[in-house]
């Protein structure tokens, strides 16, 4: 599979787009995390699964996916992982939708 089907499949999900929404300002949607800064070091992966109330395991799967598209950046410190959102990638993705959709304004 390539990086751009791994990426299709990664945002053919709305839980994974919403995974990147809240991503985009961890401050505001994860502040009560107290392992590390949710900006600086990530969002802990069982913060998400609780706030989908789905299983850690779960997450962990849709985490994964959007590790592989490039989308995410999970970082291991102890037991935990953390994740924040690769910006780089994601701008990638737009502009490479963009041309390849041959879109003239978004």
């Amino acid at each position: 599979m390539t990086i751009r089907e791994d990426q299709v499949k990664a945002l053919a999900n709305e839980t994974r787009i919403e995974v990147l929404r809240l991503l985009d300002d961890p401050s505001a949607h994860f502040s009560m995390q107290e392992s590390a800064d949710p900006v600086a070091v990530g969002v802990c992966v069982l913060l998400l699964a609780e706030h989908f109330s789905v299983s850690q395991p779960t997450m962990s799967r849709h985490i994964e996916l959007l590790k592989r598209a490039g989308f995410i950046i999970a970082k291991r410190q102890q037991k935990w992982t953390y994740c924040s959102r690769n910006e780089a990638a994601l701008t990638d993705y737009a502009a490479w939708l963009k041309s390849s959709l041959n879109i003239k304004s978004i």
